[in-house]
């Protein structure tokens, strides 16, 4: 006789997630990638955890302050991206780039990132990316433009598309924050990702000195990205605006988020 079919097992509790440091809860003395993250703005608006859920990679959940989770849209400059400890590339390893993230928490209650979208200026570390460890990479025409106080960031797509899709950026540098809100907190204190590498879902730990952090006014946002990254179009301005200056950044190696299901 065939064997009688087993109910799915019930997926393992979330525990409560991990407190929101400034500074990174591990060390990471063997950095599997090392890199800096220049000039960054980062955007973000308030969004409805079950518009985001079927977007994150399984052994997650959408990670919420009261009850709100977050779309971002960070726009910088990478800058001397290296690998196993060697020295990073001067040119394949600088250049542009804009994410679309979502924020997400796994079983054993580590927060993360989720990136729906990275768009590069540069094809090599894109298609690396893309073929080597299917991340969402799009090669784009970019740029980021310094003026008086202000910087201004450009995209817009060659590969794989959608093709023009792009993104204008213009922030005003502020004031230092000397000691940021909890929302604040909540949305740069991330010391892993989440996602998914040859097949598996693994979390991916990082570590970097503490966020030098200024407030900014939007000048312009005029975005295709959120959208493209098939998520609903932000209502309204961000309801957070920031800016940093950067800070370098070691990844450590990935393991399993493990413990939940999801359909």
């Amino acid at each position: 006789m065939p064997p009688t079919p087993q109910p799915d097992p019930e997926p393992s509790p979330v525990r409560s997630p991990h407190p929101i440091t400034a500074d990174a809860p591990e060390r990471i003395p063997r950095p599997l990638l090392t890199q800096s993250w220049l000039d960054l703005a980062f955007l973000h608006w308030a969004a409805d955890p079950a518009d985001v859920a079927p977007l994150l990679p399984s052994g997650t959940v959408p990670d919420t302050l009261d009850g709100v989770t977050y779309v971002g849209l960070v726009a910088f400059r990478m800058h001397r991206v290296g690998w196993l400890g060697l020295p990073g590339v001067p040119y394949l390893g600088d250049f542009p780039e804009t994410n679309v993230r979502l924020y997400s928490v796994d079983a054993h209650g580590r927060r993360g990132v989720v990136f729906l979208s990275l768009d590069a200026s540069r094809l090599i570390p894109v298609a690396v990316g893309r073929l080597g460890f299917r991340m969402p990479y799009v090669w784009s025409r970019m740029a980021v433009r310094h003026g008086t106080g202000t910087v201004t960031y450009t995209s817009s797509r060659r590969w794989p598309g959608p093709r023009g899709a792009g993104s204008r950026i213009t922030v005003r540098v502020g004031e230092r924050i000397e000691e940021p809100t909890e929302l604040e907190h909540f949305l740069t204190a991330r010391w892993g990702m989440h996602g998914a590498f040859f097949g598996r879902s693994v979390y991916l730990p990082n570590a970097h000195p503490r966020w030098p952090l200024h407030r900014a006014e939007l000048l312009d946002c005029d975005e295709e990205l959120v959208v493209a990254a098939g998520l609903p179009e932000p209502d309204g301005d961000p309801v957070s605006v920031l800016y940093s200056p950067g800070v370098p950044a070691r990844f450590g190696r990935p393991a399993r988020p493990g413990g939940i299901r999801t359909p």
